[in-house]
């Protein structure tokens, strides 16, 4: 792995395509994501450069040695988060070795909590608005004492439901296109999963899921990543946060768009009616009364994107592997 940093010659104002860019710079640290697509994150690194982050680490897994062609599609998409015209400490995070999805984004997450106390995360396929950088500021800095909450979420996949009358609400899902959180919360990340099987076999997880469909879907999911059969560091990363019994801020306008569903990204290869959703303006941030978890936003969730997008064959067949009957819904 190699790591490194460089302070740049202080400056004013940076250029993004030929404008001339000027005004805040982003307060919290930023680390961005990368592996083998140039194409998406040039699109990407544009928001972050508009940005203009005090800090970044600059994240990339190596190439897989079967692979033909990938360690020049690595050196190339390593060479756009290079571009940073800015005032900014920038620190490499360079894998010499390919460590996988999980295994490269979560080691790179917890070195980064070991240097700075928050952290905003950005993948090479998901574009932020602009706003979404001082809504993450904002809220890192609200609830940085706050144990409840343990992460802060640029995505909004309510199709147009308002949730309350502020900015944000509160969600059990970690959403994680475009994301924050602080190093008290990611202390708790345990890609192994070790604490699971006493978590689910003293029936704790239903303290989170509405029905036995949820309830076998999340079980399968979490069991799956135990078993090392998922190469995921964001179910654990959610797994984790149940454990805890964390909370995520998600705003009531989506600010981060997910391009990468192609056959090139690694978990996303078929478009859904959550690829290249639109963004839009947050406007000034007016904050919930109370820190609670919104559970009619939840369930849509769970229904459009989880166990109920999911419904049908795998779902009894989860439900015969666990013993768990089905009880009729009321009309």
């Amino acid at each position: 792995m190699i790591f490194g940093s460089h302070d740049e010659t202080a400056m004013k104002s940076s250029k993004v395509d030929g404008i001339l860019v000027t005004g805040v710079m982003t307060e919290t640290p930023l680390a961005f994501v990368t592996f083998n697509r140039p194409d998406s994150a040039a699109r990407s690194f544009e928001s972050i450069r508009r940005a203009r982050p005090k800090t970044l680490f600059l994240v990339s897994d190596a190439a897989r040695p079967d692979r033909e062609g990938e360690d020049e599609l690595v050196r190339r998409t390593r060479s756009i988060g290079e571009q940073v015209d800015w005032p900014c400490d920038v620190h490499r995070l360079y894998a010499d070795e390919n460590l996988g999805c999980a295994r490269r984004i979560s080691s790179a997450i917890t070195a980064a909590l070991e240097l700075v106390d928050r952290l905003i995360i950005l993948e090479d396929d998901c574009i932020a608005h602009q706003d979404f950088y001082g809504y993450c500021d904002n809220l890192l800095e609200r609830y940085a004492d706050d144990e409840r909450v343990m992460a802060v979420s640029g995505n909004n996949f309510q199709r147009g439901h308002v949730r309350g009358d502020a900015s944000y609400y509160f969600s059990a899902y970690p959403h994680c296109w475009g994301w924050a959180t602080w190093r008290r919360a990611w202390q708790h990340f345990d890609l192994q999963l070790s604490e699971w099987p006493d978590f689910r076999d003293e029936g704790n997880l239903k303290n989170f899921c509405g029905g036995s469909e949820q309830l076998a879907y999340w079980t399968h999911t979490f069991d799956d990543c135990h078993a090392g059969r998922i190469d995921s560091w964001a179910y654990p990363w959610t797994c984790c946060c149940w454990m805890n019994h964390g909370l995520t801020a998600l705003p009531n306008v989506n600010l981060v768009s997910n391009i990468g569903f192609n056959e090139a990204a690694t978990h996303t290869r078929r478009k859904s009616a959550c690829s290249e959703l639109t963004t839009a303006s947050l406007g000034p941030i007016t904050h919930p009364p109370h820190v609670a978890r919104h559970f009619q936003a939840d369930q849509f969730s769970e229904e459009t994107l989880f166990s109920g997008a999911t419904r049908g064959g795998i779902i009894k067949r989860l439900r015969r592997k666990l013993g768990i009957t089905t009880q009729r819904r009321a009309a």
